[in-house]
């Protein structure tokens, strides 16, 4: 069990982390290979996917009009990317809705926004030099809510890692593990409603919170509700200056 005092210390290890990481949005053809060969690597060395010539791990779901990935960097160099979508009527798009429909489908249709972060990976050697870099990463999940205004947040996951969830984002499964895309393993659905979780996190985990302006500038001037759309090129670089 971890003591109050072993969370605050461990919060301000993330903390303090969190301020010398510099998050980036991924727009460029070579920002995007570098984040396809650091998930091949990952996902490779975890026997979660098989060989391949090319040495990247990419799909379909990297082009999807409602999609958003990020490459964390230490001292110039790739350390950590996730990849977000904020799936809603108007953008019904995201990978856990393509395995588990059955479950968030009425969601959307009930006008709900929901956000799924994926292809969550961290340089091994990194991770062992700042073990809070993983936390760093998920961080991006909850920048991503806040912007949408999420109405349901989860997470796609493996079984062993379900505790990490639970423990960090206050996520219960939903459902049984199921065959997901491209990957070997069965897959855990967890969610939570994000407006009942926010604050518990941000209470137990400070280094969860996010400024407006730090929103702005990696996901773009918000839209309307429920049309959250990324922007990207000239657009975002003209948004971040702005």
């Amino acid at each position: 069990m971890i003591t109050v005092n072993a969370e605050s210390s461990f919060s301000r290890n993330v903390a303090d982390l969190v301020r010398r990481v510099d998050y980036r949005r991924v727009v460029t053809a070579a920002e995007r290979e570098a984040v396809f060969r650091l998930r091949y690597d990952c996902y490779l060395r975890e026997g979660a996917i098989l060989p391949n010539e090319t040495g990247l791990f990419a799909d379909d779901f990297d082009d999807a009009p409602n999609v958003f990935i990020f490459g964390l960097h230490l001292d110039g160099v790739l350390a950590s990317s996730i990849r977000v979508h904020v799936a809603s009527p108007a953008h019904p798009i995201a990978p856990a809705l393509s395995v588990f429909g059955d479950v968030l489908g009425p969601r959307i249709a009930r006008g709900e926004v929901i956000v799924d972060p994926t292809r969550f990976v961290v340089d091994q050697e990194l991770s062992r030099i700042h073990p809070g870099l993983a936390y760093a990463t998920v961080r991006m999940g909850m920048l991503a809510a806040e912007y949408a205004e999420a109405d349901y947040a989860l997470a796609t996951v493996r079984t062993e890692h379900r505790a990490f969830y639970k423990r960090l984002l206050f996520m219960e499964p939903v459902g049984e593990p199921r065959l997901y895309p491209n990957l070997k393993n069965p897959i855990n659905l967890m969610g939570v409603s994000f407006p009942l979780m926010r604050q518990r996190v941000y209470d137990r985990y400070p280094f969860m919170t996010s400024t407006r302006e730090e929103q702005d500038r990696l996901f773009g001037p918000r839209p309307e509700r429920s049309m959250a759309v990324p922007m990207t090129g000239e657009a975002l670089e003209a948004a971040a200056a702005a």
